[in-house]
């Protein structure tokens, strides 16, 4: 979802079947809730850790795993001194787990429609930009509304991998790319050319296309090494052209883009969301408001499943309402 200009800001099926869900006399209510002990352990790399989060003494989730080891005939963590990480066993099962426990939890809680009914842990990623200016302002109305959910965030600007890493969803802009997941469409991001003061004064107003290669953009990529193709517009044909600049400064993350340019380094083409818009015009200068990217989609990304956790749904409702607010 990064790979063109405009983008700037697998659901692996595993072939190694461990179990299958017609064991149901193994799969009862404490095979499950072991199911849990493990997934939780995986994800934290440790059993204290997962201890503690589950509010289990130690033993009981490290003779579950072993007891869940014992059952499938095969290793699924290796123990050290200083870490727990997953054997190549322990990652299928993994990917299972979590697939299987996300349509228990959904069926559990399908006809469930008061908002304290809805629980759950959510973990969701995005880009820092997204976080600090559009979702986490706003997350103490989604948690008044549903008390029963926890959020577990992480916010960076790179691609992450939603099944291996656990995410629920994921937010990001651009097109999807692995046909495996999921997209719901949030929004359109109207993209625009923002400059500083301090680059005016120092490199002045570009006033047309042809401006441009005596200007300077603001260079960005998920890997450094990768070169920026250039200033992004779509001219009257609706087609998408590229204009080669001087790129003094590239980075790899929205906070940093945003922060360059307030710094004068560049033109930066920032796709606009909700309430950073009007943020953005009281510190920045927009250029050329003729000449912009196309249109950026604001996606929800998640695994392909055939039903979906309520706390998700409800989530995804909410982020719909705020970044079209």
């Amino acid at each position: 979802m990064h790979s063109t200009p405009t983008s700037r800001w697998k659901n692996r099926v595993t072939e190694n079947r461990l179990f299958t869900l017609d064991e149901q006399n193994w799969l009862s209510m404490d095979k499950l809730e072991t199911i849990r002990r493990f997934v939780r352990v995986a994800e934290l790399g440790s059993f204290t850790r997962a201890a503690d989060s589950l509010g289990l003494p130690k033993a009981s989730v490290s003779n579950g795993v072993r007891q869940l080891e014992e059952h499938l005939g095969t290793r699924l963590l290796m123990r050290s001194t200083r870490r727990v990480t997953l054997t190549q066993d322990g990652l299928d099962m993994l990917e299972r787990s979590r697939a299987i426990l996300a349509d228990i939890d959904a069926l559990d809680g399908y006809y469930r429609q008061q908002p304290d009914a809805v629980r759950g842990v959510l973990r969701v990623d995005m880009t820092t930009q997204f976080a600090r200016h559009v979702l986490i302002p706003r997350l103490p109305e989604f948690l008044g509304r549903y008390p029963g959910i926890s959020l577990e965030l992480s916010s960076i600007d790179q691609p992450v991998d939603i099944i291996r890493e656990g995410f629920d969803c994921v937010i990001r802009s651009g097109e999807l790319e692995d046909s495996s997941l999921v997209a719901q469409r949030l929004t359109l991001q109207q993209c625009r050319n923002y400059v500083s003061e301090s680059y005016i004064e120092r490199k002045g107003v570009p006033t047309s296309i042809e401006d441009l290669p005596q200007h300077e953009l603001i260079g960005y990529t998920t890997s450094l090494g990768v070169r920026d193709p250039g200033f992004e517009y779509v001219d009257g044909e609706g087609t998408t052209r590229l204009v080669e600049m001087p790129t003094p400064v590239t980075v790899n993350g929205t906070i940093a883009y945003l922060e360059a340019c307030k710094a004068g380094l560049g033109i930066a083409q920032i796709p606009e969301t909700g309430v950073c818009r009007n943020k953005l015009k009281d510190e920045l200068v927009e250029v050329l408001p003729n000449h912009c990217a196309a249109p950026l989609p604001m996606n929800v990304v998640y695994a392909s499943r055939r039903l979906q956790p309520r706390r998700l749904l409800v989530f995804i409702e909410w982020l719909r309402e705020i970044v079209n607010g």
